[in-house]
């Protein structure tokens, strides 16, 4: 097991100034103490997401930093502190859960979280929280019925494909639009894969030449006047990722909805192997430039997961 310092002080990933990936650094950081309705986790798995990026460069709307900051939204490890008004999870216990004040770190400060089994891998267990969340956030707003048949863009990517697989779960029909390398993992998951780009119009209309009764945007990438056309207007479609949405009359859902039956409920599934995810690399805590470089590139395999 790994040792921590008894300084007081913990290592951890921060960044002082907004930038490139070389603004993030080790660095010696205050014990993080478990408030009300918090814990503390032993880190053993920290997942870097898009938004760690845009905030490390600066791309939130938040103003620079006055004090070092430590990013992470994810986190999964062993609970060794517990503070008031948490129920449920105990010193001792492997959680996976959402980060309060950044999970990059040795020891971090957890809400919402989830107990995992012992059978399952926390480095898998972390590419959970923020995909979970949203997908599930989204299929409810979209109110996904078994026969339906739901278009998903992206999906190949960490939202995608959880919504993918709870979208087949749930009886529903699934056209995914992916890259061409990607079009086996995304058939896999139970979804029927097509191209993104030019033509995307015709080729969904071929497949489902009855329409698509829903649209999940979760890629970006220009996809919403093809996804009105498909729909014969804006009603049942929803972006998680492109800025055009209000100009274009498009719900846009931006706010997490937390929920720790929710997350409980995904772990399990995982678990079970009735959901999978995919890691794309495991990198070293002090390999965070790497990791931020890797998915900037828009290509990591799957969830960067870091270590300490």
């Amino acid at each position: 097991m790994r040792r921590l310092r008894q300084d007081g002080r913990v290592r951890a990933i921060v960044f002082e100034t907004h930038g490139g990936p070389e603004v993030l650094h080790l660095a010696d950081v205050p014990d993080p103490q478990a408030g009300p309705g918090r814990v503390r986790v032993r880190v053993e798995a920290a997942a870097v997401n898009v938004w760690d990026v845009k905030s490390r460069a600066g791309a939130t709307g938040a103003p620079a930093p006055t004090s070092p900051v430590v990013p992470g939204l994810e986190v999964a490890g062993v609970v060794d502190q517990v503070g008031d008004g948490v129920t449920g999870v105990a010193p001792g216990d492997r959680v996976v859960g959402f980060s309060v004040g950044g999970g990059y770190a040795e020891l971090a400060l957890a809400s919402v979280v989830a107990r995992v089994p012992d059978g399952l891998d926390l480095t898998e267990a972390v590419t959970l929280p923020v995909a979970a969340e949203t997908a599930t956030r989204v299929l409810r707003l979209l109110d996904v019925r078994p026969g339906e048949t739901l278009l998903v863009h992206g999906a190949s990517g960490a939202v995608g494909a959880l919504a993918t697989q709870l979208a087949v779960r749930r009886g529903a029909r699934v056209i995914g639009t992916a890259s061409a390398r990607n079009a086996g993992r995304v058939s896999a998951l139970g979804a029927t894969p097509t191209p993104y780009g030019a033509g995307l119009v015709d080729r969904v209309r071929a497949l489902a030449p009855e329409g698509v009764d829903a649209v999940l945007d979760a890629a970006g990438a220009g996809v919403l006047p093809d996804s009105i056309a498909l729909r014969g207007g804006t009603d049942r479609i929803v972006t998680i990722a492109d800025d055009a949405a209000a100009d274009l009359g498009v719900e846009a859902s931006w706010r997490s909805e937390r929920d720790a039956g929710d997350l409980a409920e995904a772990v399990a599934a995982l678990a079970r192997g009735d959901l999978v995810t995919t890691v794309g690399a495991v990198l070293p805590l002090a390999d965070a430039p790497r990791a931020h470089a890797l998915v900037e590139s828009r290509h990591p395999g799957g969830k960067v997961v870091l270590v300490p």
